[in-house]
């Protein structure tokens, strides 16, 4: 083409492209209602005269003299809001279960006056312990008179503000969303705690080793590879580690006159892992119940020496035959025995055999010897 053609070629500008409109930041809910907003629902609302007899929180009446308010949500109305409670002076016991509250507030007036004992607040959407720590003008955390605290069936991810409450009893928080023990390590007056069904992986020596008084310790559902930390727990009495990790029973040492439940179902110990020198191993005196079901064991050896044994769970292991269970002939009390789902139980004549092998039973899983 000829200079000039050229020339007038680029002088046309190039065609515009079309640029769609921008959409709005919330174009995925456009053809969508707007939400209703959660009402503001306080204790006092939602109460049923019935269970009363009259509303104890209407504002009548001397509210010093109530002593525990009881709210249940499992029907009807829904609290949302922690409120309206300060004139109760005298609230010993405050129970909040099933209900929709989001925030641990208005608590601290009864916390720090130190009479409050008791905290459920079951089966809500908590986040976090905020009442217990200190505030954010810098006044100490005062959890104090607190004896049982139950937060299970929340969403908290760190329980140190426990630390806070000295004087507890009962600790539970299970079903929540911790990774650590961070926490415990104060509460020497702590018996009972439950944090099963979290995210823990680790048995913190540190934190586990203040709890002088501990009795039961229940963390089944974890993550716990390793049974640890327990050596200066001398007063556990029953422990819980079920539905975790675990390929073998160890660090029991310092329970061998006190331990007298252990649950490990639902893990993954063989023989080999259940005959560890410092676990089922030791003689374990006062231990009358084991339940290790759903495991990968394939004798009841590891047992035959427990002398206080009393019922034995070991459904769904890889007991084959009789003879692998002839170690429990020489227990003197053991009286109830699970080997259903074991192959042992395909044999011939399965009940009455087992009877013959260990003569001290009453119950064959689930049904008690003789019924057939």
């Amino acid at each position: 083409p000829s200079d000039a053609a050229a020339a007038a070629s680029a002088a046309v500008p190039p065609p515009k492209q079309a640029t769609p409109p921008a959409l709005p930041l919330d174009w995925t809910t456009l053809a969508m209602p707007a939400p209703t907003p959660i009402p503001i629902l306080l204790p006092r609302d939602v109460i049923v005269p019935d269970d009363y007899g009259g509303n104890p929180l209407d504002g009548s009446g001397a509210p010093e003299r109530l002593t525990e308010v009881c709210v249940v949500g499992t029907h009807g109305q829904k609290i949302t809001k922690i409120g309206g409670l300060n004139r109760y002076t005298g609230l010993e016991s405050l129970i909040l279960r099933s209900h929709l509250i989001v925030k641990m507030e208005g608590l601290r007036p009864h916390l720090a006056g130190g009479k409050l004992r008791k905290l459920e607040l079951y089966d809500n959407a908590v986040e976090a312990l905020e009442e217990l720590g200190p505030d954010g003008d810098g006044r100490p955390g005062v959890g104090r008179a607190l004896t049982c605290l139950d937060m299970s069936y929340n969403a908290i991810r760190d329980m140190s503000p426990a630390a806070h409450c000295p004087h507890l009893v009962e600790l539970y928080l299970a079903n929540n969303k911790l990774k650590t023990l961070e926490g415990l390590k104060g509460l020497k007056a702590l018996r009972k705690i439950d944090l099963g069904a979290n995210r823990i992986r680790f048995m913190d020596g540190e934190q586990l080793g203040g709890l002088e008084s501990l009795e039961e310790l229940w963390l089944g559902k974890n993550k716990i590879t390793i049974i640890e930390g327990l050596d200066k727990l001398t007063k556990l009495r029953r422990l819980d580690v079920q539905a975790n990790r675990l390929t073998h029973v160890s660090g029991l040492a310092a329970q061998a006159d006190t331990l007298e439940e252990l649950y490990l179902s639902h893990n993954d110990i063989d023989n080999s892992g259940a005959s560890c020198p410092d676990g089922l191993a030791l003689p374990l005196s006062q231990l009358s119940v084991i339940d290790m079901s759903r495991n990968a064991l394939t004798s009841c050896a590891p047992f035959g020496h427990l002398a206080a044994l009393e019922d034995l769970w070991l459904g769904s292991n890889k007991v084959a035959a009789f003879i692998d269970v002839a170690p429990l002939a020489r227990l003197p009390a053991l009286e109830t025995l699970y080997l259903e789902h074991n192959p042992v139980q395909e044999e011939f004549g399965y009940r009455k055999k087992l009877k013959e092998v260990v003569p001290t039973l009453t119950q064959i899983d689930a049904d008690a010897v003789g019924v057939v």
